[in-house]
């Protein structure tokens, strides 16, 4: 397959051209045409350049899904700088920490208190220099916009004049003719996208402009092709999932618009809003997580929605059930495929086909031009024998260029193999005689939930924090719906006292909704260690799952 590798700048101006007239984003009921979006973003990535920035400057998003999200992600590509994707849940502390890692300088949010309430205050402790502010009920309906700043007042940040401010509506008061930038395709970042890799301390993963736009191509080379009845094969892509999130980055918004979808999307995940907007919107394909597939599988009153206009979903983040595929099948009469990858590799590397064997518990097929390899784990070069264990190892277009200022840690996890650079992405899998991959464990502990990356050692330090703890373990656990859960277990100082609800509410400025265990469990005995003295999350975790094999037995 040709994978010549272009900006997505130029693909939405292509997309533009070819489909001016018609809707890029339906965001709450109000729709944005291809041609206002272009030329949106030819305003913004002037007003970017107006403000003297040098070259290349890492320019953090910082909202939910909105048009202004999209507007300035293609913004900043156009511009010639590079997008640092924040999840607005961060906690100020994390959020702290990804902008002096990504050396971020100015950030793009809304004037909603959630994300300004966390920005206020951090310039002396970050290189942050300016803030660029949109107004959120500029991109609502009418009357909505203007309802939404009399009834949710109290949530909207005041907006004052101050040398670090800049309004959206400001920042785009031009004409939109830009410099055109100079862009190595193979070389210059176009996102930095964190992650924890593996295990750790989240890391920035450096994607290309070739990588983003590639993996969009071959992630479209793997959905069925436009049905021409459906307003002249103007389709609709459904995304509930987060933009900030490399997943729907990638298939919700680059490769829609690669395709010339029509996105609709809403600020974040509601059941009940997502229900409806299948049943009213009619959408063809919806990327998710298996808890979205399963929570809409569990919905009292489904009998009232209609979503057989649904033909493809493609579920990510997470291990897909397959009672969970199977109910969602019956259900709307799609086919619901599952893919694999990582931030590491932009991030899709492999997918069940959407004809053909859609084998279900396995990661399917590499992407055109990409190879999986089940590598030995303890000599990172030998690729194991057809039905063995090993790592799993993606190399290909898509694969990262590096962590960002972090020269060793990809160094662990890129390597020179026979194809060319290796991505190690420490998991344990065993492919079959058809080159289905099917994933069977991690190398190490990350946790997934509901598809995001969860880190134990950071919520094992927040916990610490509190005065009366004196041991923790933070693991996770399976779970139906969410993949993984989050557990802790903490053994109290002697004398203290300590109660779940109590120790949650000590969290919630320290790290995110997500990161919160669901379940605590207190002890009194000292937690299980290994011989050297470390406390041991192997052990407690096999301890976990002895207790219930005893309970299933009971």
């Amino acid at each position: 397959m040709d994978l010549t590798p272009h900006t997505m700048s130029e693909v939405l101006e292509q997309t533009a051209k070819t489909k001016a007239a018609l809707c890029a984003i339906d965001f709450m009921g109000c729709c944005m045409t291809y041609a206002t979006l272009d030329k949106a973003v030819s305003k913004f990535a002037r007003g970017i350049q107006g403000l003297g920035l040098k070259e290349k400057t890492h320019i953090g998003l910082f909202m939910p899904n909105c048009p202004l999200a999209v507007i300035a992600y293609y913004g900043i590509l156009r511009a010639g700088h590079t997008v640092v994707n924040y999840n607005p849940l961060y906690a100020k502390g994390e959020l702290i920490h990804q902008i002096n890692d990504s050396d971020t300088s100015i950030m793009v949010t809304l004037d909603l208190n959630l994300m300004m309430e966390k920005l206020d205050g951090i310039f002396d402790q970050t290189p942050l220099q300016k803030i660029v502010i949109g107004r959120f009920s500029d991109y609502l309906p009418f009357p909505k916009n203007l309802l939404f700043p009399i009834v949710k007042k109290a949530e909207i940040y005041k907006r004052p004049r101050a040398s670090h401010i800049i309004y959206a509506e400001e920042l785009m008061d031009n004409d939109g003719t830009y410099a055109h930038a100079q862009i190595d395709l193979e070389n210059d970042l176009a996102v930095l996208q964190y992650t924890g890799g593996t295990t750790g301390v989240p890391k920035g993963a450096m994607l290309t402009h070739a990588n983003i736009y590639v993996n969009a191509l071959q992630c479209y080379s793997n959905f069925p092709d436009a049905d021409p009845g459906v307003n002249g094969g103007h389709e609709k892509m459904l995304a509930v999932l987060p933009f900030f999130h490399v997943f729907a980055m990638t298939v919700c918004l680059n490769m829609a618009v690669l395709a010339g979808m029509e996105i609709v999307t809403i600020p974040r995940f509601d059941l009940k809003q997502a229900l409806k907007l299948l049943h009213k919107k009619r959408p063809q394909y919806m990327p998710a997580v298996p808890a979205i597939f399963n929570a809409i599988n569990n919905t009292s009153g489904l009998d009232k929605f209609d979503m057989t206009s649904l033909r493809f979903c493609i579920s990510g983040g997470a291990p897909l059930p397959e009672e969970v595929k199977k109910s969602f099948e019956a259900k709307t009469g799609c086919t619901v495929v599952e893919g694999y990858g990582l931030s590491e590799s932009s991030p899709v590397s492999t997918v069940n086909p959407p004809f053909g064997e859609n084998i279900s518990g396995t990661i399917g097929l590499p992407l055109p031009q990409t190879i999986i390899e089940i590598i030995d784990p303890d000599d990172k070069k030998t690729p194991v024998p057809l039905g063995e264990k090993g790592e799993v190892c993606i190399t290909g277009p898509q694969v990262m260029k590096g962590y960002y200022n972090n020269v060793k840690a990809s160094d662990d996890v890129l390597r020179e193999g026979e194809h060319g650079t290796r991505l190690h992405t420490g998991d344990i899998g065993v492919m079959d005689e058809n080159g289905y991959t099917r994933i069977v464990d991690r190398i190490k502990d990350l946790i997934i939930t509901n598809g995001y990356n969860v880190y134990p050692r950071n919520i094992e330090e927040a916990i610490y924090k509190h005065g009366a703890v004196e041991e923790c373990i933070v693991a996770g656990l399976p779970c139906p719906n969410r993949g993984e859960i989050v557990k802790a277990w903490i053994k109290l100082k002697d004398g203290q006292s300590l109660n779940g609800e109590t120790l949650k509410t000590f969290l919630a400025d320290k790290i995110s909704p997500m990161e919160i265990p669901k379940r605590i469990e207190f002890r009194t005995d000292p937690l299980p260690k290994t011989m050297i003295g470390k406390l041991s999350r192997k052990d407690i975790v096999a301890e976990e799952s002895g207790n219930e094999q005893s309970s299933l037995r009971a």
